[in-house]
């Protein structure tokens, strides 16, 4: 059962500033008094159930935590949360099932809210060659596989780059999520070491994309990524998914992969 020791007042105005928003900005945006949202905030006024869900739908927040303010309002969880093998979610399993089969012979994988490996495709699995099976042990942690010196660190070519686009990725995500979990995977990743970097991949594509330059046997791969997410989902499961394709960048990295790396 999910409860919570906060007051809903409080959470809506951590939300609230989380958002960089006043109390007359939220007004304003919401159509509510200035004074009634500070009445909120501070316990004296209860918000309704509808309230919660508009306030929490302006203030974008996920709806794992929509729960958490309607449980503190008094309120049952309105959005559910299944495990994915859920008969429930057979469609949605399909479907990534399929976006990943059908993104061969380039790399794609699935993950959830806190970067935790949940599918690939045969196209991931020779990419990670040498990496040490303890880092590729249930549950595999993306963001520390691919940043961890013993990892696939000492193989990306432009490590400091990638580096900082995918600490830059999860600090935003701590910024709209508040997840404890991610605050503390910043903390263990910003401690690893970055070895000197000979990238020149800035030049090529400032202002495009960033790339993923990985030393492989056949020579250096390098590709850019997309990030699928499902539309308009009810279900906390499925808002906390992604998809994470990767497309090669040049005729001789695609080359590679066709002939079944």
């Amino acid at each position: 059962m999910m409860t919570s020791t906060r007051p809903v007042g409080d959470l809506l105005r951590e939300w609230r500033q989380r958002r960089r928003l006043s109390q007359l900005d939220l007004a304003c945006e919401t159509d509510i008094s200035t004074r009634h949202i500070s009445f909120m905030e501070t316990g004296r006024s209860l918000p309704s159930r509808a309230m919660v869900l508009q306030l929490a739908e302006r203030l974008e927040v996920p709806l794992r935590e929509r729960n958490v303010l309607l449980v503190a309002a008094g309120y049952a969880p309105l959005f559910p949360e299944r495990q994915l093998a859920d008969p429930a979610l057979d469609a949605a399993r399909k479907a990534i099932d399929l976006v990943l089969a059908g993104h061969a012979p380039y790399p794609a994988l699935a993950i959830d809210r806190h970067w935790t490996l949940v599918a690939s495709n045969a196209a991931v699995a020779p990419l990670l060659a040498g990496v040490p099976p303890a880092l590729l042990q249930a549950p595999v942690n993306v963001l520390r596989l691919s940043l961890h010196p013993d990892g696939l660190a000492s193989r990306i070519v432009n490590l400091a780059q990638w580096r900082t686009h995918l600490l830059e990725r999860l600090r935003q995500q701590i910024a709209v999520s508040a997840d404890p979990v991610l605050t503390a995977l910043m903390e263990e990743l910003s401690a690893y070491p970055v070895p000197p970097s000979t990238d020149t991949s800035h030049q090529e594509y400032a202002g495009i994309a960033v790339p993923f330059q990985l030393r492989t046997e056949k020579g250096v791969l390098t590709f850019f990524s997309t990030t699928m997410i499902f539309g308009t989902p009810v279900d906390v499961t499925l808002s906390e998914l992604a998809i994470e394709s990767f497309f090669p960048a040049n005729a001789e990295t695609a080359a590679a992969l066709r002939e079944n790396l």
